[in-house]
């Protein structure tokens, strides 16, 4: 082969995962209004999210709730990767829980009422 042709077959094949990997997170979970009370029950539970700005699992977990997410414990972990180490976290978005549980990956919201107790709208 020559190396044009290998070098579009590497464009396309680059195009071809980028776009497999903006179809692969986009969100397709609907957005619950009227999220305050629940964000504040996890608060007022001890539960916290840790996770980073870069993350898109955080990002959904985030959109999740909407202008609720300002009331959710949340920890940046790269501002202080020592205290994410501390805490056992791995991957991006942990949730502990006040017992210790470690919820890792994206929950979504009905999961994260499941596990701590705190009631949906």
């Amino acid at each position: 082969m020559n190396k044009s042709v290998i070098i579009v077959f590497i464009i396309a094949s680059l195009l071809l995962l980028g776009g497999g990997i903006v179809l692969a997170t986009r969100s397709t979970a609907p957005v619950i209004t009227g999220l305050d009370d629940f964000a504040k029950c996890l608060t007022s539970k001890n539960v916290v999210m840790y996770g980073a700005a870069w993350c898109s699992h955080c990002q959904r977990e985030k959109k999740a709730f909407g202008d609720s997410f300002k009331y959710v414990s949340y920890f940046e972990c790269p501002a202080d990767p020592q205290k994410c180490l501390d805490k056992g976290v791995e991957s991006y978005p942990t949730w502990i829980l006040d017992d210790g549980t470690k919820l890792v990956g994206e929950q979504g919201i009905k999961k994260l009422s499941e596990a701590t107790g705190c009631g949906l709208p």
